[in-house]
């Protein structure tokens, strides 16, 4: 088993419109062994950004704390709020000096502009960036996640929408999962604030 899938996770971030959503599965796992069922996956970064980081549990946490030291860094030097194409750029520039010691995590971004307009995009773990304007998943079950999200995803979705196809794209793919599941949260974000809503999942 690679060490990407060691903890197991299973995320999913998707726009709509004036809006995007992020979502991801609650299990922390040893391989087939579950540890714990409120493990948290998705972070977030500024008011209308956040980051979702599947991969091995210690380097998640490593990551995040970092992330959020070089977010206090800029807003000190800049005098204002990140931007997500910033941010992106920042976690990329992150993940790609430690290109021969790897965090070993598969970021994805989900994140609003001051205009209302979503912002999403994936990495590996070295940094090599993938943005998209539709739906971006990483995790074990990506072949599940991507076939949900093709069928169930269609463009310019209201959030209560949005909400709907990001929760049943998310429970559809963990339940033909071992490693991944146990319940799930899901983060919409909007122009007038955050939503996020936990999702109950199978617990076998």
């Amino acid at each position: 088993m690679s060490i990407m899938q060691y903890n197991g996770a299973a995320m999913i971030a998707m726009a709509g419109k004036n809006c995007v959503g992020i979502a991801a599965d609650r299990r922390l796992g040893i391989q087939y062994q579950t540890v714990a069922m409120d493990f948290q996956k998705v972070f977030q970064m500024t008011p209308t950004l956040y980051v979702g980081l599947a991969g091995l549990a210690t380097d998640v946490q490593t990551l995040k704390n970092l992330l959020e030291f070089r977010i206090s860094l800029y807003e000190l030097r800049e005098e204002r709020t990140m931007s997500p194409q910033v941010f992106l750029h920042l976690l990329s520039a992150l993940l790609y000096e430690k290109r021969f010691g790897p965090y070993f995590c598969e970021p994805i971004v989900a994140g609003l502009t001051p205009e209302g307009k979503p912002v999403l995009g994936g990495m590996d773990l070295i940094g090599a960036t993938v943005i998209t304007d539709d739906f971006v998943v990483s995790g074990n079950c990506t072949e599940n996640l991507h076939g949900m999200c093709e069928t169930l995803y269609k463009p310019d979705m209201e959030p209560d929408a949005l909400f709907e196809t990001i929760s049943q794209a998310l429970l559809a793919s963990v339940d033909r999962d071992a490693l991944t599941g146990w319940g799930g949260v899901v983060h919409i974000i909007t122009t007038e604030g955050v939503t996020t809503k936990e999702l109950k999942g199978r617990m076998d």
